[in-house]
């Protein structure tokens, strides 16, 4: 399905986050007898109030909490391919209502150091009241963060890059960077090619001049502001900063489309990190 020119006249109409509004109460009543369930039977289980939920992943607290234990597993599995985890500092950036974070206290124990950040100070308060063994801060939708620099080992930021304008693509890398020891190992998402048949023709042709393709007139950084990342692109702003270590392009699954997984390593030397030494070609 071209979802690009289903929902082209919203988004030139300024009424994509009404539509977004309208798949919120359609999954809310959709789902309400399985969530229902899902909280009686784990009544131990803390979930994040519906539309935080829903604007960060979907709702469906069966898929929120067993997804994101399976995604925190499988981002252990693509880690250790390059480096340990336990031990480490980790960040989730954009971390939202710590969907896969709250699994990794228990999966890597007490001798790593674990971060989250996200945008929303409402989520961040909503983890900090209720998210224990991990540290939470808020960031701005244009950095820098807080962090030091060269803080930590590892770095993962799921379907953030999906959601950026380019000229945050650029300023979020070079603060990922900042913020990232030398030698450090980073996991990062993208809509790779597998999304080309969901852009209309003239973000199709934009895509396959190695441009990248971004739907706005909506709120920066929110669910419905997306970007789609020809490979090209995406080694054009990692490789002067960083060693891409594996690739791995997505494909179309019985439930959507895969995101691309870039899994890259920070130079263990200086590099200069500024736009004008370092130009993307388009």
């Amino acid at each position: 399905m071209n979802t690009g020119k289903l929902t082209k006249p919203f988004r030139d109409l300024g009424l994509m986050h009404l539509l977004d509004k309208a798949k919120y109460a359609y999954q809310k009543w959709k789902n309400a007898g399985r969530n229902a369930r899902f909280a009686k039977e784990n009544p131990d289980v803390k979930l994040p109030p519906d539309y935080m939920l829903f604007e960060a992943f979907q709702l469906d607290y069966q898929k929120y909490y067993e997804g994101g234990e399976r995604t925190a597993k499988w981002l252990m599995g693509l880690f250790e391919k390059h480096t340990t985890m336990t031990g480490k500092t980790l960040l989730d950036w954009g971390c939202g209502p710590a969907r896969v974070l709250r699994h990794f206290p228990k999966l890597l124990g007490n001798t790593s150091e674990i971060h989250g950040t996200d945008y929303n100070p409402k989520t961040i308060a909503w983890c900090r009241k209720n998210m224990e063994g991990a540290i939470f801060s808020i960031n701005q939708l244009n950095p820098p963060t807080d962090y030091p620099n060269e803080f930590f080992d590892l770095v993962y930021g799921i379907s953030i890059f999906t959601h950026l304008s380019e000229v945050n693509h650029q300023n979020w890398f070079d603060e990922l960077m900042r913020i990232s020891k030398k030698g450090s190992v980073l996991l990062l998402t993208t809509h790779g090619n597998v999304f080309r048949d969901k852009l209309t023709e003239q973000e199709r042709r934009d895509f396959d001049q190695g441009e990248l393709v971004e739907r706005g007139r909506v709120v920066e950084g929110h669910r419905v502001f997306a970007a789609f990342h020809p490979p090209t692109y995406i080694r054009q702003l990692f490789e002067p900063q960083a060693e891409i270590l594996e690739h791995i392009e997505g494909t179309r699954k019985n439930w959507g489309l895969e995101q691309d997984v870039w899994i890259i390593r920070k130079y263990p030397r200086e590099y200069p990190i500024s736009n004008k030494e370092f130009p993307m070609s388009k």
